[in-house]
């Protein structure tokens, strides 16, 4: 199962946002996005999801274009955490993840009882439940956001080989040790047959957690492979415009 780019380009008005991208994401592996700021990598997940409607090209969800997927249906395959939620109403942070769980005939009270103490526990969000989400931190709120995206897909009865998550800078505002904690969590769901689209600042962190690594730059994508195949230390200089060391042994990513 799989997630194909075909061609995909995107404008708006005169300005060309992306430029003609083609890539195929699996299920079961993460693969991350990097490049500059401005680079498309935004537009891109938007495309994906189907908040954009791209210019030219396709994209396909397990060999079904994305704009014959109705938008109940997109949302039992996939989840979307965007780079920023804001939340104007008082809402509680049970209320936010509640507003994930998507109803269908398997449904019921002790199913998302049973959800929201795993995926609230996993996010250590557990005793914030009951906090007003505008009166937590930036990084309390982002792991709950993070919490709504994962029980999403919770309880579909789909094939998890079927399902997918994408992330635009979820790490932002958090912590070292809720950054790796997102991760690994993340690494658990591609272990069980999700696709996890991710978008990332860290060339660290993408170097030792991805499957597979993608650069964009100027709305093109420059290369695409394993971190160990893409993370080159000319590439990534010119792709940044700084100096870039690369040690492999360690997969760590020094800059100058």
């Amino acid at each position: 199962m799989s997630i194909i780019i075909d061609s995909i380009s995107f404008s708006i008005g005169d300005i060309k946002i992306l430029k003609k991208i083609s890539l195929e994401f699996n299920a079961g592996e993460l693969l991350t996005i990097l490049g500059p700021n401005g680079s498309g990598k935004s537009s891109l997940l938007k495309v994906l999801s189907g908040d954009f409607i791209p210019t030219n090209g396709e994209v396909s969800f397990n060999n079904t274009p994305l704009k014959n997927i109705s938008i109940e249906k997109r949302a039992e395959i996939r989840s979307v955490m965007s780079q920023s939620q804001r939340v104007m109403y008082d809402f509680s942070a049970k209320e936010i993840i509640e507003m994930g769980w998507i109803e269908n005939e398997i449904s019921d009270e002790s199913s998302f009882k049973n959800a929201l103490n795993i995926v609230s526990k996993d996010c250590e969000i557990d005793h914030l439940l009951n906090r007003s989400i505008n009166n937590l931190s930036g990084g309390e709120q982002r792991r709950v956001h993070f919490a709504r995206t994962l029980i999403q897909l919770w309880n579909k009865p789909n094939d998890k080989n079927s399902r997918y998550i994408f992330l635009d800078e979820p790490t932002a505002n958090l912590d070292l040790y809720h950054e790796i904690n997102l991760i690994k969590i993340l690494k658990r769901k591609v272990a069980e047959g999700f696709g996890v689209f991710l978008i990332l600042h860290d060339l660290n962190l993408a170097f030792k957690f991805s499957s597979r690594v993608a650069f964009l730059k100027d709305g093109k994508l420059v290369c695409i492979g394993s971190p160990l195949e893409v993370f080159d230390e000319k590439l990534l200089s010119d792709i940044y415009g700084i100096s870039i060391s690369v040690d492999k042994k360690f997969k760590r990513v020094t800059y100058y």
